[in-house]
């Protein structure tokens, strides 16, 4: 194999990272737990779990990465023991990528065709009730969703071919550049609404009355699940970046910046919808219908709604698309590890399997509509993002925080050895014992949690 890649330099490797933390998940969720479980109150817990549990373990995935040069699939074979098993977490990883893009080919689908919508004028003069059926429309439609699905997971595959500097970085730091750019004006626009302060005021005042209704220990298991999922671990997503990293800057230092950067996107979504709903007198809820109903009802209500609509839907497809980009390079080098091939080879192998993957979800919600996996009103969809969850990202992580920190596994020396060099923050030595026994108590916590 020709010598392993690497980043042309530190900022692409920080907005790949964020880029592939920073989902649809930092929008569609983020701002609605905020806003149940008291506002600024809950932030302030939300960043105290980020600090103590999701950075930790991010650099660890670094760590894995840059120490193994190797893929997720290869990493632990180049790291573990003779003799011991970690590296069949590896297979486990790279399943758990494609099954994470078995569902979110289709969701950023979904952002591109809405876009392409209010770019295009069709949502403009809508009334209120047909802006909801559109959603319900497109989502009965196997034409759309196929059709804005083989869209995205060509585009991407077709940036990931073109290699980690020319394709990947290049591309991933333009979207990161124009999805940071378009939400800092996006959320001055609604903060200058009438009416938009009361918004800003339900998000991000700390309300301890609420919280006391909420009750502190859902609010607080709530920040520990927002704050774990946010940065997509578990999955060796961010192990591919470790890989291509040069030793010049210490590895929790550059979590600490990934993490910044992941938190930034998620309270400025909610600088965004906020405002606009209180603006306009309409209740901000969670999930699909807050991007596919809500906002979209509150753009055609506003002057020059198309503009903004088209702003929105620009930024949502970049924050999808930049995951994608990500998790699609991860495949690839998985592959090109594990099948010594080359890129390009390997770019078309997984073109053709994830148009084959992503078809059960693109058809989810019409021909497949029969199919309800876990219960009533389920979906493909709903049974793929449970496993990814609930299942992969939580197992994932707590092997990973396993083999850093135990002696059976790659050890703590050796994890400390590798994130601490280069220049930056260092792990000190007290938080040893925290790492190996505190974490995974609080990681498999969250698990069950999950699970229930």
């Amino acid at each position: 194999m020709n010598q392993r890649e690497t980043f042309g330099s530190r900022m692409g490797f920080l907005l790949l990272s964020a880029g592939c933390a920073i989902g649809i998940g930092n929008v569609w969720r983020f701002p609605y737990v905020v806003g149940q479980n008291g506002g600024g109150a809950f932030v302030l817990f939300y960043l105290l779990f980020l600090a103590i549990m999701g950075v930790p373990v991010l650099s660890m995935e670094f760590a894995v990465g840059r120490a193994s040069r190797k893929s997720p699939v290869k990493a632990y074979r180049e790291l573990e023991k003779p003799g011991t098993f970690w590296h069949l977490h590896g297979y486990v990883a790279m399943a758990g990528n494609y099954m994470l893009m078995m569902f979110y080919t289709t969701v950023a689908g979904w952002m591109l065709y809405y876009f392409y919508s209010f770019f295009t004028g069709k949502f403009a003069d809508l009334p209120v009730e047909q802006v909801g059926e559109a959603f319900g429309e497109m989502l009965a439609s196997p034409g759309i969703n196929v059709f804005w699905m083989i869209v995205v997971v060509v585009l991407g595959i077709f940036i990931c071919s073109m290699g980690l500097q020319k394709g990947v970085e290049r591309i991933t730091k333009i979207m990161m550049m124009g999805l940071l750019s378009l939400m800092i004006v996006m959320a001055v626009r609604g903060l200058t609404l009438e009416g938009g302060i009361n918004g800003l005021k339900f998000y991000l005042y700390p309300d301890f009355k609420k919280m006391a209704e909420v009750g502190i220990g859902n609010v607080i298991v709530a920040a520990m699940n927002q704050s774990f999922f946010t940065l997509s671990l578990g999955i060796g997503a961010m192990a591919i970046f470790g890989s291509y990293l040069k030793k010049e800057n210490t590895l929790l230092g550059e979590a600490v910046n990934v993490a910044v950067l992941d938190t930034f996107v998620a309270i400025t979504a909610g600088l965004i919808i906020f405002p606009a709903c209180f603006a306009f007198g309409v209740n901000p809820d969670s999930g699909p219908s807050l991007i596919f109903i809500t906002l979209p009802n509150v753009f055609v209500s506003m002057t020059g709604g198309r503009v903004w609509g088209s702003l929105f839907f620009l930024f949502m497809s970049f924050a999808a698309f930049s995951t994608v980009i990500a998790v699609f390079e991860n495949i690839i080098a998985c592959c090109m590890d594990l099948f010594n091939q080359e890129r390009k080879q390997a770019a078309l192998l997984n073109l053709i399997a994830l148009l084959l993957l992503s078809l059960p979800c693109a058809l989810g919600y019409n021909i497949l509509s029969g199919f309800e996996p876990l219960g009533a009103g389920s979906s493909v969809l709903d049974l793929e993002d449970f496993i990814v969850s609930n299942l992969l990202l939580p197992l994932g992580s707590l092997v990973y925080l396993l083999f850093c920190t135990w002696k059976f596994g790659w050890g703590l020396d050796n994890y400390r050895r590798e994130a601490n060099e280069g220049k930056g923050l260092k792990l000190p030595v007290w938080v040893h014992a925290y790492l190996k026994f505190v974490l995974p108590l609080m990681i498999v916590a969250v698990f069950l949690q999950g699970i229930l």
